[in-house]
């Protein structure tokens, strides 16, 4: 569990391989090293040791935040789409308590040049603006450096829904696609739909291709 903190995720698996070769029926051990290999981007083993976690506890709310994470790091989108679809009803299920208190999931982490990319899909929007999505951008050593959201405030949506009344009628809205931080705010992308994951994803992978100068984070 200190590997994983310190972003050791190589010692942190190593650790959890050894506690699975003495109890291979451990729950916890096996959501650990799905953890710990999703970190390194190692989906055939996260997908593995998430699905022995589902076999040994299948009622964990939190098994099925990694077996979205390790579909989606294994292009294995209907998969990943069967979980997220568990996790929203259990978000919604007075039964599961923890999950009813969360207000989103990791859907995937994934890299573009140098950088680690943590998805997070919110159960319903969160904030002023309505975020949907949040994509967490780190360095090399695991330090946040960005922060790009899918948001869609109320705001502009009453003269959107007058001009594609069609659309809205479909439950469609405007989007924007825009970058965070503290003292920053940069607007990338504006489109219309609904909020598909991987149709915002591939707007944010273009995002980070084409940044040219570091994020504000890397700044001295």
């Amino acid at each position: 569990m200190a590997a994983l903190k310190e972003n050791q995720p190589q010692q942190a698996l190593d650790a959890f391989q050894k506690a699975l070769a003495l109890n291979a029926d451990d729950p916890a051990a096996n959501l650990l090293a799905a953890t710990a290999a999703l970190s390194l981007y190692k989906s055939d083993l996260a997908v593995q040791y998430a699905e022995k976690a589902r076999q040994l506890q299948p009622d964990n709310w939190k098994v099925h935040t990694a077996l979205v994470a390790a579909y989606a790091e294994a292009g294995k989108t209907q998969q990943r789409d069967q979980e997220r679809d568990i996790l929203r009803k259990l978000h919604a299920d007075p039964h599961a308590p923890e999950a009813m208190q969360t207000s989103g999931f990791l859907v995937e982490m994934f890299p573009v040049k140098q950088y680690h990319v943590d998805a997070v899909e919110y159960f319903t929007p969160v904030g002023r603006f309505h975020v949907y999505y949040r994509f967490v951008i780190r360095n090399a050593e695991g330090r946040r450096v960005w922060q790009i959201d899918a948001e869609s405030n109320d705001f502009d949506q009453k003269s959107w829904a007058g001009a594609h009344p069609e659309e809205a009628a479909q439950g469609k809205r405007q989007f924007q696609i825009v970058g965070e931080d503290t003292d920053v705010h940069t607007d990338y992308h504006m489109f219309s739909g609904l909020p598909d994951y991987d149709l915002i994803r591939a707007q944010v992978v273009s995002v980070i291709t084409q940044q040219t100068t570091p994020f504000p984070g890397e700044k001295p």
